[in-house]
């Protein structure tokens, strides 16, 4: 008897769970269903002012996408007015929310040029900026919209040097630079990869030039003697004194700069391989002046 009364127990308790979770997602369907025909309402009204009332709704909801959709339309209707500030800004902000950084920052920038002197248009000189940072591609593709936000940044910190944002600024500042470095980088390699030497090591001088406080200095001197060296194994045999003693002063010049360096080994074995091929060169010079 108790067998029969858990069994009935257990079928009714699973035929209500299902029961209940049909019921639940029927609602939820239907939920769906009405907002998306309350949204359709809202576009179809011809009262700009209801929908200035939705698109703010949506936008506090972050629902920036039926927002967005909204303030477009309003948009002009309402230029001119008292709403047009709060109107335009949530309006950019919106785009910005949807990772729309393109629209985002010629919004934000129409903003400044109309609100200059607006208490947001701090925040949105800061996000006009932030918005070239979002554009900024990898390191392998051209870097205008990184030369860019740097420059937007760096004009926000000198305009705003009080800012609670500066941090944040400064911290993407050096990420963008950082890029900048690493495109540099990856062009010198190249240059190296493809048995360009001599190219090679004017890179990554020049690299270690533009970037002096980098922590990959070290690295990007050794890269230059490596260079400079394959450069002189390469060269015809008049050019071979003259470009191993390229070497050996650029070894000198690493000791000089980096005394601590882990690399520092490495580099002299340059040191040494050069010295010793110079060496060799002035044997077989001496060895034909004395056979004439």
């Amino acid at each position: 008897m108790m067998y029969r009364v858990l069994l009935i127990l257990l079928l009714f308790s699973t035929t209500s769970c299902t029961f209940f979770k049909k019921v639940f997602k029927k609602k939820k369907e239907e939920v769906v269903l009405n907002e998306s025909s309350r949204f359709g309402q809202v576009l179809k009204s011809k009262d700009y002012e209801f929908k200035l009332k939705m698109a703010n709704l949506y936008y506090d909801k972050k629902d920036f996408r039926k927002a967005q959709i909204l303030f477009e339309e309003v948009f002009p209707v309402f230029k001119g007015t008292p709403q047009h500030e709060d109107l335009y800004y949530k309006y950019a902000n919106s785009h910005f929310n949807l990772r729309d950084y393109l629209t985002a920052e010629n919004l934000f920038k129409g903003y400044i040029e109309v609100f200059p002197n607006n208490p947001r248009a701090e925040e949105v000189e800061y996000l006009q900026a932030y918005c070239y940072y979002k554009q900024s591609p990898k390191a392998e593709l051209e870097q205008a919209n990184t030369i860019k936000a740097i420059g937007m940044m760096q004009i926000y910190l000198n305009s705003h040097a009080n800012s609670s944002r500066k941090a944040e600024a400064e911290e993407i500042i050096l990420k963008l630079q950082q890029k900048l470095e690493l495109k540099e980088f990856l062009s010198a390699q190249l240059y190296f990869n493809v048995g360009q030497f001599k190219a090679a090591a004017l890179a990554y001088t020049t690299l270690m030039n533009n970037y002096p406080d980098s922590e990959k200095g070290d690295q990007y001197k050794l890269m230059a003697i490596k260079a400079y060296y394959r450069f002189a194994t390469m060269s015809i045999d008049d050019k071979k004194f003259e470009r191993y003693s390229k070497v050996i002063t650029e070894v000198e010049d690493f000791q000089d700069r980096f005394p601590q360096s882990n690399l520092l080994k490495e580099a002299e074995r340059y040191l040494t391989l050069s010295k010793n091929n110079l060496k060799n060169i002035n044997n077989e010079q001496t060895a034909q002046t004395v056979g004439k």
